[in-house]
């Protein structure tokens, strides 16, 4: 088990490719299930807007007479009154409120695909890092191991009278720089698995170690066509669309507000002033005389210019980032190219020369320690130079708002 799984030694390792913990995020993700639930609720608002106002019945009986009694109604007397109306909304506002739940029903399955679309950019990233925080752990084991047994052999030297002390001391010294980093590495690696621990809702004991994965640059789309893609597919895009198309139905339905809605009704009375059993139809029609909606009409008026303006503003975003995306991913792209492909393999037999010739004197320690730190910083270039491709990617796949790459 190496150094950077250590703090797993006493819980599950959970060893997984990008896409078992993309499965395993879309299964479990908390924040994604809560999403879910209100999508489902702003669908069931669909339904209960398109519903008909229940009828109202009112009543009113004699409730104490002459005769000393309460309800009284024997031998034809009492007082009975019943009203049963009807609420008729006109200008289409019921089909107007089924529309404005419709808007909102669509705004919530996309703020719901947004959400992914940034959680698994999240994700994206995580694994990556965790990838390349990994790698340098075994870089950092595999020169610490060296070292190791290169300072227990100048200790025994030393002793002997073979080597000096200041070479002692120097090696222990370079060995202690490395353990330092490890550390520090291995604490970012800490706090990144709590991260990916969160994002996939696995069991907190476990500790997730992402399996390598080649690393292929790919030949990209034009961007004009990354751009138009982008359009229909970025979720946050469709919100602002959505929501531009949401103040225009509220436009329509507030001008509808304007319109007083009709109520009838049937009217019974039992012992009316000029006739008993009176059957009468009542009729409601509010006077539109001072308050015609004017206020909220011209509010829904300034939030169309509003979702106009912020529509105008997010395509704006849309095409810069994917231009900025494009840019990085073919700048991270070229420079993992133009790497031989044997240097990575060559180099490592260039470590471990040099570790022999110094055991056997044939360089100095000063030669030693400068190819040493040359040799270390080399390699941690390289897998940051991985690490730079795999976020380049996720971010043009993030940029497009689809799978353009796969890192």
């Amino acid at each position: 088990l190496n150094q950077s799984n250590k703090a797993s030694a006493q819980t599950d390792s959970l060893k997984l490719s990008f896409g078992e913990a993309e499965k395993l995020f879309l299964q479990n993700n908390l924040s994604l299930i809560a999403q879910k639930y209100n999508v489902n609720a702003a669908d069931a608002l669909v339904r209960q807007a398109a519903l008909w106002d229940n009828p109202t019945l009112n009543t009113e009986q004699n409730l104490y007479d002459n005769t000393h009694k309460f309800f009284n109604h024997e031998n034809g007397n009492g007082q009975v009154y019943l009203v049963l109306s009807q609420v008729f909304k006109t200008a289409g506002k019921r089909g107007k409120e089924v529309q404005l739940a419709k808007d909102d029903a669509k705004i919530q399955q996309a703020s719901f695909e947004d959400l992914m679309r940034n959680l698994r950019y999240n994700l994206r990233i995580d694994f990556s890092e965790a990838t390349r925080l990994n790698a340098q752990s075994q870089l950092y084991n595999t020169e610490i191991a060296a070292l190791n047994t290169l300072a227990d052999a100048e200790q025994k030297s030393y002793k002997s009278g073979n080597t000096s002390f200041k070479e002692a001391v120097r090696i222990k010294a370079l060995l202690f720089g490395l353990q330092a980093e490890l550390t520090a590495n291995n604490q970012q690696l800490l706090s990144l698995e709590t991260e990916l621990k969160t994002l996939l809702a696995v069991d907190p004991h476990s500790f997730i170690v992402p399996r390598e994965e080649e690393i292929h640059p790919n030949v990209l789309p034009q961007t004009d066509s990354l751009i138009a893609k982008a359009l229909t597919q970025r979720a946050d895009y469709m919100m602002s669309a959505l929501d531009e198309q949401r103040a225009k139905d509220n436009l329509a339905y507030q001008k509808s507000l304007a319109i007083p809605d009709v109520s009838a009704g049937i009217v019974y009375d039992r012992i009316n002033s000029y006739a008993p059993h009176y059957f009468g139809l009542q009729i409601g029609l509010p006077i539109p005389l001072f308050n015609r909606n004017q206020g909220n009409i011209k509010a829904a008026r300034f939030d169309i210019k509003s979702g106009e303006a912020s529509l105008k503003n997010t395509e704006a975003e849309l095409k810069n980032s994917v231009v900025e995306a494009v840019g990085h991913y073919n700048l991270s792209a070229q420079m993992l190219a133009e790497q031989p492909a044997d240097f990575y393999r060559n180099y490592d037999q260039l470590f471990k020369a040099m570790l022999k010739s110094y055991q056997q004197r044939q360089i100095s320690l000063i030669e030693f320690v400068d190819f040493f730190d040359s040799y270390k910083d080399t390699r941690l270039k390289i897998i940051e130079q991985q690490y730079n491709l795999q976020k380049a990617a996720a971010e043009l796949n993030y940029a497009a708002g689809s799978t353009v790459v796969n890192p």
